[in-house]
């Protein structure tokens, strides 16, 4: 690696920790989320007919998340383009691809976490789903793991 590249990393790998900032203070809480503490379904007051509309409501949490989340630079409106090129059609490929992840496929996590935040506001399940299936707290786990280790072998701060 060339110094110019080393100094370009070096500024990327800072970008990246401060945009990470504000979404690892949720780590704890997505660890533990559930599909129940993300969201529950509110169905009214005696409404039980049949064609009562059933809203989603989410955790508070949850939502701060999210909007933390739309706020970084972390999201890519081409999300679906890394669906196409990684062939990912379950969270058993989100799994796998953010395990196997490095700074070089930064792309794959910024899309995967995309596909839920940002399809989350036409299809609500993908909220609580990412966190159900703890898509958003290996996303950030991973991305904030990335940033440490790059700055850790190369001894920066």
């Amino acid at each position: 690696m060339q110094e110019n590249d080393t100094e370009y990393m070096r500024e990327k790998m800072a970008e990246y920790r401060k945009e990470l900032e504000p979404l690892v203070r949720y780590l704890p809480w997505l660890e533990q989320a559930t599909d129940k503490t993300a969201s529950s379904v509110y169905r009214g007051n005696g409404l039980d007919s049949p064609n009562a509309l059933a809203v989603p409501v989410y955790d508070a949490t949850l939502m701060s998340f999210i909007k933390e989340a739309t706020a970084s630079a972390f999201m890519d409106r081409n999300y679906l383009y890394v669906y196409t090129r990684k062939s990912i059609k379950s969270p058993e490929d989100e799994r796998r691809l953010i395990e196997s992840a490095d700074y070089k496929s930064w792309d794959v996590l910024c899309g995967i976490l995309s596909n839920y935040v940002l399809g989350g506001r036409t299809r609500a399940i993908l909220w609580s789903q990412g966190a159900s299936e703890r898509i958003f707290y290996l996303c950030v786990s991973k991305m904030l793991q990335i940033v440490t280790e790059w700055n850790a072998e190369r001894n920066l701060k």
